[in-house]
């Protein structure tokens, strides 16, 4: 028995590079257990018969026990199966009644081999299903466990669990990001394809946030912890994509109404093929050869090779409507601001008084806008970069108002800010700019006199207008934008992007509304942040959140989660939905054609059940090989 025990152990040992649980190393133990005693039992059985040919009651006890191992834990769950109506347990129900048929009639070695060479072939098949599991293996390795504390001038090693909410943690080169946070203080690059996608390196600095999960490359930089270890979106995504392994899809259900007929008529072929031939050994044959392993792959395996295919490009999907109702969907509805577009302002306009150049309004404008760190000033001065404000003036920000600068010899003044301030400081803010200015609006003014006015407005994202152009080429019969924003800025935003309908200025209930209303006749897809965008998301046939690795509520509200923000991603999540669909039908066809064949050459007498033991695996293997061309179509460009 010790021999046993650490031939169990050896093989844990081979199998540790692979990070198993301890409840996986535990069934795994179990297995080479039992197996080693059912192959002991069977050789001393055949080498006594071999010894002593004429007494058959020794290695008749042999095999029995060697039976009873094997046998007795497919027999528990046959007839859990059986009792519960639990139809993915069919296979142990023909295993059990061709076992117990070759025990009967007395053929007990093949009583042995049978359920031995069956859970052998299980094992391998389940360590090699397309490698979904190895995917959720390698994220949990880069959720890193430890973390330089930073206080009191003083750094400190601890545990990343322990982390609470604004401590201070230094991140070196070539370290892993244990928490979501942000940046106090440093540059750097961060490698965050593990959550986006993107194989480029994002530049950080001061004021930006990072994540868990990603790698510091070439800078150390001082962070701010945001959330908890276990808030962390990385292990939300670890999270909901274990989760997303049992998601059940509409065609396993097709599969659990086909086995309701499949296993009544293997019994009845069984039992033909033995009272027409009087041969047992084929109706053994019959039900070992049908055991349906190929038909209980035939939805999960694609659906395991589509999450490790999508968790790639960024895409987390977490609800069976991936392939339910997103092969259906005939509308599209989208958020405006951080969805089609950049959710950043951008100086768009500059409108100024008679005799007053633009470059003379922007150096004025900048001369205060460098002190700040406002959105509005962050956009001046990327728009207006090459410009370069006054010296010698004294800045101080008014909240909710503006920039107001003065000189030191207190001489000149600067007004940067909204028209209401500007008129407050008696300054006439001239009507003539009402019909030209869109999206948000600063008014400059120098010594009390209007120079004029600059306008910020958010941008459309370069992707927007070829996602939405392959939508409809997916079956989009209808593109809508829904926003909180005023109609003018939401139709100049969407006028060039095939968009079928603008509806603007409303609240989240009214999204609501506007979604009950289209799914009256269309089959919905919402995008949205998965914030001020929630209802919309959970009303929708389909819901695809934006953002997901700033926004728990994304995760939390949406059936599709994009952390990279690529538009690109939604086209590429339908035509994954097709692709997956198309290969579970092809699974299922294949899988019962294999089943039919190999039933029919075992009735004939061409498949021993013996044999059946490991042809029966090859409706599985080819159910296998078939899913696995999902992760190689030329569908999908990972680079994109």
């Amino acid at each position: 028995m010790e021999n046993i025990d650490n031939m169990a152990k050896n093989s844990l040992n081979a199998l540790s590079q692979e990070a198993l649980t301890e409840q996986e190393q535990q069934k795994i133990k179990k297995q080479v257990i039992k197996a080693t005693i059912s192959i002991s039992c069977l050789v001393v059985g055949l080498l006594y018969n071999l010894l002593f040919p004429n007494k058959t009651v020794v290695p008749a006890l042999f095999y029995t026990i060697g039976f009873l191992i094997e046998g007795i834990p497919i027999f528990i769950v046959a007839v859990k199966g059986v009792l519960s109506k639990e139809l993915k347990n069919a296979m142990e129900m023909l295993v059990v009644i061709a076992i117990i048929a070759c025990y009967c009639t007395g053929q007990l070695v093949l009583s042995i081999l049978i359920p031995l060479i069956l859970n052998i072939a299980h094992f391998l098949e389940e360590r090699s299903i397309v490698g979904g599991r190895e995917v959720i293996d390698g994220l949990r390795k880069m959720n890193h466990n430890t973390a330089i504390l930073y206080e009191n001038g003083e750094e400190k090693e601890v545990s990343a669990q322990s982390l609470k909410k604004d401590q201070l943690i230094l991140i070196k080169p070539g370290a892993g990001i244990p928490i979501d946070g942000i940046v106090m203080q440093g540059k750097t690059n961060v490698d965050q394809k593990s959550l986006t996608g993107e194989p480029q390196p994002e530049p950080i600095s001061e004021g930006d946030p990072v994540y868990a999960g990603t790698v510091n490359i070439d800078g150390q930089i001082l962070v701010r912890v945001e959330k908890e270890y276990v808030d962390t979106s990385f292990s939300k995504i670890l999270n909901v994509l274990e989760e997303a392994e049992n998601i059940s899809t509409p065609e396993s259900r097709l599969i659990d109404r086909f086995m309701k007929y499949y296993i009544p008529f293997v019994l009845v072929v069984a039992v033909a093929v033995a009272l027409f031939s009087s041969d047992i050994s084929k109706a053994i044959a019959i039900l070992v050869v049908s055991c349906p392993c190929g038909q209980m792959l035939v939805s999960s395996a694609p659906m395991i090779a589509a999450l490790s295919l999508a968790i790639k490009r960024g895409v987390l999907i977490k609800n069976s409507k991936f392939i339910e109702e997103l092969t259906e969907v005939d509308a599209v509805v989208f958020d405006k601001t951080g969805t089609i577009t950049k959710g950043d302002l951008t100086l768009t306009d500059v409108f100024v008084t008679e005799g007053v150049e633009k470059e003379e309004i922007l150096r004025i404008a900048m001369t205060v806008a460098e002190a700040s760190t406002h959105p509005i000033s962050r956009a001046l001065k990327k728009g207006a970069e090459s410009i370069k404000g006054m010296d010698e003036f004294e800045v101080k920000e008014i909240s909710g108002k503006g920039m107001q600068g003065s000189s030191f010899d207190g001489k000149e003044t600067i007004f940067f800010g909204n028209k209401l301030w500007m008129e407050t400081n008696g300054i006439d803010v001239s009507d003539e700019f009402d019909e030209k200015i869109s999206g948000s609006v600063s008014y400059v003014a120098y010594n009390a006199t209007l120079l004029g006015c600059l306008c910020f407005n958010d941008t459309a994202r370069e992707d927007a207008k070829p996602c939405i152009g392959e939508l409809k080429e997916w079956g989009a019969k209808k593109v809508v934008v829904l926003t909180g924003d005023r109609e003018e800025s939401a139709k100049r935003i969407c006028q060039d992007m095939d968009i079928d309908e603008v509806k603007a200025q409303l609240l989240p209930f009214d999204k609501l509304e506007a979604i009950k209303e289209l799914k009256e006749s269309h089959i919905v897809l919402a995008v949205g942040d998965g914030i001020n965008d929630a209802l919309a998301l959970k009303e929708a046939d389909v819901g695809i959140a934006m953002g997901a690795m700033g926004s728990d509520l994304a995760i939390q509200s949406a059936d599709i989660a994009l952390m990279n923000n690529n538009l690109e991603n939604i086209p590429f999540s339908i035509k994954l939905a097709h692709q997956t669909k198309k290969i579970i039908y092809q699974n299922l066809a294949l899988s019962c054609l294999i089943s039919l064949a190999m039933i029919i050459f075992s009735a004939l007498g061409y498949i021993s059940a013996l044999a059946g033991t490991i042809l029966h695996n090859l409706g599985a293997f080819v159910v296998l090989i078939n899913s696995s061309r999902i992760l190689k179509t030329e569908l999908w460009d990972l680079e994109s």
